[in-house]
């Protein structure tokens, strides 16, 4: 039985697993965060969606949330020795920051397409409206 989902989350789960928001078949990124121009398979341009700091704003609220506050909770961190714990820590923040990044990426650009927002749009960024 087919499962029916909103094209909103389709559009982002697919970008999540890093797939094409539009067919959801061939890849997003050629690189670790280096978006494709055009997609293989449906010949969607890709590179078009605006990805500039949304995705690390996002990582950055997902890691402190998950990771950092529960932290904060345990006495083992406050009572260990620095020397050894914090270098742990920190390695593993970084590491699930850094493998978190690129689901988020392609989660935000899968919400751009959803939402039907491009390059084009820059003339409606607050900076620019500001003026």
């Amino acid at each position: 039985m087919a499962e029916i989902v909103h094209p909103l989350m389709r559009s982002i789960f697919r970008g999540v697993r890093h797939k094409c928001p539009a067919c959801g078949d061939s890849r997003l990124f050629w690189r670790y965060l280096k978006v494709v121009d055009r997609c293989e398979r449906c010949d969607h341009r890709l590179s078009q969606y605006p990805a500039d700091d949304g995705p690390a704003y996002v990582t950055i609220l997902l890691v402190g949330h998950i990771i950092v506050a529960p932290l904060l909770l345990f006495p083992i961190v406050w009572e260990s020795d620095p020397r050894w714990s914090l270098p742990i820590i920190l390695g593993s923040m970084a590491a699930i920051t850094l493998t978190a990044l690129s689901g988020v990426k392609g989660g935000w650009i899968g919400l751009m397409y959803a939402l039907g927002a491009n390059d084009r749009d820059a003339r409606l960024h607050t900076a620019d409206a500001a003026d």
